[in-house]
């Protein structure tokens, strides 16, 4: 008999990753179904899992509060609204008593280790030491001083062994209200909810590494949730002494603690920049680009260089009180690309090897949960490196008439292609669109669901930047033949970078040869690509190669500003009818779909 297990994110990037025997059948996030960015329920997902089981043997929730918090009834019963439709679709079996059900599993209380336990098993490492850096995690009650406090998880540090070994070595929870620093031991559990131990939890009414990140980004115009805005700002601001320090350089605690009287923090959500009392930071003229202002870039560029510092210090301590140099990273801030670069030169003599896993945002950990669940049932120890294979959403295949059908709702031509024609349309200064193969789990855009260009093209930035509606300071990517990586970029002892988690530096004379994809401090973030990962891709690049010389081709997402990654050929054709862009290109049919411009 199969095991079928069924992973569920709730929240902001929502969604489920289904597993048979161990290995991932799909994972998606719930945005790419509904086409609503940042969607927090996870039904539709939930509606995928009957395309490939009838029924599931456990199904494990993960979320920051507990089902009983925050999900809503599906009917009279007891049961909430993910077990109530897994039951009603036939996945679980009826008789659930008080709201328990013995197949579905509330993992809310555990957030962190979805995390770790997403980066570990994928990593490839025998035993890591974990460094989770989000948000706010999972909601802790606690009660000090005759008063209740609800704490969110800030940063974690876990010791990561097979088959199921998730221990929590120290972990800091932060509060929006005043009471002072103070440490106490908080029981450790399992993914049953066994305690199998405890550790020191720091609790504080400070904004932790993300908050403080978050503050920034909400001060420079944005939601909270839109930090990778900021990531993109920060090399357009310079150190200015007038902005004061974001943490307390006097801390001691194993994860920096962050400076209230600048960063206020708003648990659960955002936190702020007090303003108010630095008056460098005032701006009240309105009609105006905020992000011209100097002081919002130097925030940016102060936000971006002191976490980034207090995050490798968080490393360093996790290696020092586990005794294992074996790091991996997750959580929002495994997706700075800019940090994990910085990280590889920081801590290049301490012997630490580093992972950062690619699926860090909280869509990950119904995955990080799936795996930790089929590894505690089976003690299964056998490892499998999974680091470099992102392309996990559903199957989508389409015959030569459902792809005319489809076509010929947006009035499109539907024409034969090759690499070669694709090439020209791109140094023709063409944009064109790529479809093929399952969808990348995760934010990253890696020759499935991608946009492409000529990075040769000095005004390739502004230009692909106006048609997908983005601000003029955010950079793009590019996707480089794997063998031709060294001559053009430095990727710090890294032999490849095949998940587009690090923005490197090229080498000397290579800026003025791919400008488009050029940040403005000489970086760029790199996919290498090798035709075993991605033999389409990989073929398109070459020929690329083959009629300019240029080994790399402009990527980024395939969407619209605002918009969640296309999933399906009827998203694709529908981002070109709301766009300039005409071309899309489905390699495995050899098919060029072309949207004319009015």
């Amino acid at each position: 008999m199969s095991l079928w297990i069924a992973g569920l994110s709730r929240g902001h990037n929502a969604g489920v990753c289904l597993m048979k025997d161990g290995e991932i059948v799909f994972s998606i996030e719930e945005e790419r179904l509904t086409r609503e960015k940042y969607d927090g329920g996870p039904l539709v997902s939930m509606l995928k899992i009957k395309e490939y089981t009838d029924k599931l043997d456990y199904m494990v929730i993960s979320h920051t509060q507990t089902l009983d918090q925050t999900a809503g009834r599906i009917d009279y019963s007891n049961e909430d609204i993910y077990t109530g439709l897994a039951r009603k679709l036939g996945l679980i079996e009826s008789g659930h008593l008080h709201n328990k059900h013995p197949q579905v599993i509330d993992v809310a209380t555990l957030h962190h280790k979805m995390h770790a336990s997403l980066a570990f098993y994928r990593s490839g490492f025998e035993e890591a030491v974990a460094v989770i850096v989000d948000g706010a995690g999972t909601c802790y009650q606690i009660n000090a001083d005759g008063d209740t406090r609800y704490m969110w998880e800030t940063e974690s540090i876990y010791k990561c062994e097979y088959p199921d070994k998730l221990a929590t070595l120290y972990k800091v929870s932060g509060n929006k209200d005043w009471l002072p620093t103070m440490e106490l031991n908080a029981p450790d559990i399992d993914i049953f909810g066994k305690e199998i131990g405890e550790y020191p939890m720091a609790l504080s009414d400070r904004a932790g590494i993300v908050k403080c990140y978050e503050a920034v980004t909400e001060y420079c115009g944005w939601s909270a949730i839109e930090a990778g805005k900021t990531m993109g700002l920060f090399p357009y601001g310079k150190p200015n002494d007038n902005i004061p320090e974001l943490f307390d350089s006097s801390s001691t605690t194993p994860t920096p603690m962050s400076n209230r009287n600048l960063v206020i923090p708003r648990y659960p959500n955002s936190s702020i920049i007090n303003e108010r009392i630095y008056s460098d930071l005032v701006y009240t003229e309105d009609d105006i680009d905020i992000t011209t202002l100097q002081n919002r870039r130097d925030m940016a560029y102060a936000v971006q260089i002191e976490t980034q510092q207090a995050v490798a210090k968080v490393i360093r301590n996790a290696v020092q009180i586990s005794g294992c140099k074996n790091v991996v990273i997750s959580g929002g801030y495994g997706l700075n690309c800019v940090a994990n670069y910085y990280f590889l030169k920081e801590l290049e003599d301490d012997g630490i090897k580093l992972y950062v896993e690619p699926i860090s945002n909280d869509g990950g950990t119904a995955m990080g949960a799936a795996l930790w669940l089929y590894r505690s049932i089976t003690k299964d120890i056998t490892i499998e490196p999974q680091a470099d294979n992102v392309y996990l959403g559903p199957v989508h295949t389409y015959t030569t008439e459902q792809i005319l059908e489809t076509a010929n709702i947006y009035n499109a031509e539907v024409t034969d292609a090759t690499n070669d024609d694709i090439v020209k349309l791109m140094t023709d200064r063409h944009i064109v669109t790529l479809f093929q193969g399952r969808s990348e789990n995760g934010p990253r855009a890696l020759g499935n669901r991608s946009i492409m260009y000529d990075p040769t093209d000095p005004n390739g930035k502004d230009f692909v930047n106006s048609v997908k509606h983005r601000e003029y300071f955010r950079p793009f990517a590019g996707s480089i033949l794997e063998e031709d990586v060294h001559e053009w970029f430095d990727l710090r002892g890294m032999e490849s970078s095949p998940t587009m988690m690090y923005a490197v530096n090229c080498q000397p004379g290579i800026e003025e040869k791919i400008p488009a994809i050029i940040h403005v401090d000489g970086t760029c973030r790199i996919q290498t690509v090798t035709r075993e990962q991605n033999p389409h891709y990989y073929d398109i690049i070459k020929a690329f190669k083959e009629k300019t010389g240029c080994p790399i081709i402009f990527n980024t997402s395939f969407n619209l500003g605002g918009e969640p990654l296309v999933e399906t050929l009827d998203d694709a054709l529908w981002t070109l009818q709301e766009s300039d862009i005409e071309y899309l290109y489905l390699p495995e049919y050899n098919k060029l779909v072309r949207i004319k411009n009015d």
